[in-house]
């Protein structure tokens, strides 16, 4: 094991989490405040990586790919939010885990009659595929790029909760909804803003991470899980608790991918180490949820009735 292999397996466990906290900021607000189940939060993020692709395909611009994942995820979240979502906010979770486990397949579906069922590759324009040379090795200059869209959206959305008026809003809100109704503020209208906004960041990490993954129907359908599992490990509601557990998920999985099975081979048969270290290491992030779970049962850091 080298120390540069390490240090390139670790930068891409950080970009890894900071793509899962792109998914995990929205959904946690939306789930934590508005205590709305939204499994089509996936379906958001194949929207944007689709408008990106498309968009990056016509004009040759990441800037315009990433311009147009955004406007796409803004557009179907309001419209997910004023047909769907706000119909169900008085419903039980069951009815939301099913309504919008329908609009899983209704997205999957409509993208494969338009796209088809191959997946697309789109490809970074030519001053974002170099790489940057760091201690010794060189590391891709997009993935420094996602590192960094990660940490500016954490630094963004820390400032809106705590330093803006509409910010002390959803505080407010996520505590005394009635209250905050009877003072005069649209508490439907903030609901729909905070859902958008949570759609906008899904598109977002679907424009990042398009170029680095095939865009296809489904896409959305498995990291879903994960940012659920982001979710309860950081504290449901709460958005530094979401970036360190994207942080923390991040590293884990892709260190035990990277090594979980060259320490099966120090202790084990080879034959064995290969078979078993891969299907561990797919399990870990779910081990870690369990420890954690079992030491704080309400999540690293938890919004305690507020997000934080």
């Amino acid at each position: 094991m080298s120390l540069t292999l390490f240090i390139a397996q670790l930068l891409n466990g950080l970009q890894f989490g900071v793509l899962l906290f792109l998914l995990a900021a929205g959904l946690t607000l939306v789930f934590g405040i508005m205590s709305f189940i939204n499994l089509a939060h996936g379906s958001l993020y194949m929207v944007g990586a689709y408008a990106a692709a498309v968009a990056g395909a016509k004009t040759g611009s990441f800037a315009v790919a990433v311009a147009a994942a955004l406007i796409a995820g803004v557009a179907v979240g309001a419209l997910l939010e004023r047909l769907a979502a706000s119909r169900l906010y008085r419903r039980d979770h069951l009815d939301h885990v099913l309504a919008t486990f329908g609009l899983v397949m209704f997205f999957n579906e409509l993208a494969r009659m338009i796209w088809g069922p191959q997946p697309i590759f789109i490809s970074l324009p030519e001053s974002l595929s170099g790489t940057v040379a760091l201690l010794g090795f060189s590391y891709p200059s997009y993935r420094f790029l996602i590192i960094a869209t990660g940490l500016a959206v954490a630094m963004a959305s820390q400032w809106l909760i705590r330093r803006t008026r509409w910010g002390m809003l959803i505080r407010a809100g996520s505590s005394n909804p009635d209250m905050v109704s009877t003072l005069g503020v649209n508490i439907g209208l903030l609901n729909a803003g905070l859902f958008t906004l949570g759609a906008a960041l899904a598109a977002l990490a679907g424009a990042m991470a398009a170029p680095i993954l095939s865009v296809q129907s489904g896409m959305g359908d498995g990291v879903l899980i994960t940012t659920l599992v982001v979710i309860v490990i950081g504290g449901i509601g709460s958005v530094a608790g979401a970036f360190c557990a994207s942080l923390l998920v991040g590293v884990v999985d892709t260190m035990g991918r990277s090594y979980l099975t060259l320490l099966l081979r120090e202790v084990a048969d080879r034959d064995v180490a290969n078979a078993a270290g891969p299907a561990l290491a797919s399990m870990l992030v779910y081990l870690l949820m369990a420890i954690v779970l079992a030491w704080r049962p309400q999540g690293l850091f938890p919004a305690t009735g507020r997000p934080s």
